[in-house]
């Protein structure tokens, strides 16, 4: 993976990016407002979500209460949440291709 410098939740932060198909990972964020690295794997699993019911035009159906819900199985990514510094940093060791690539600084901001 590739740690390259992006913006989450309007703050700048660094994120992995696969560079290869065998990559286990979709993707890698480091959230810095609660310093979480949060980790997309490939793995699928299924999650049971409300969601808006619709029309037979794709429209939400309004009640008196708002939108009308129903629920709905779909196939999301796990997604794991590692919150110690040092094995974030381990991880970053174990799967960067560019380790050289200032991380710290916004783990310490």
């Amino acid at each position: 993976m590739m740690l390259v410098q992006a913006t989450w939740q309007e703050s700048q932060t660094f994120r992995m990016i696969p560079v290869s198909e065998s990559c286990p990972y979709v993707e890698c964020i480091f959230d810095p407002g609660t310093k979480v690295f949060v980790i997309i794997s490939k793995i699928k699993r299924t999650s049971l979500q409300m969601l808006p019911k619709l029309d037979e035009y794709g429209q939400p159906i309004t009640g008196a209460k708002g939108h009308k819900e129903e629920r709905h199985k779909i196939d999301v990514f796990q997604e794991f949440y590692v919150e110690d510094k040092e094995a974030v940093k381990k991880l970053i060791e174990i799967f960067a291709i560019n380790k050289d690539f200032d991380y710290l600084s916004f783990m310490n901001s």
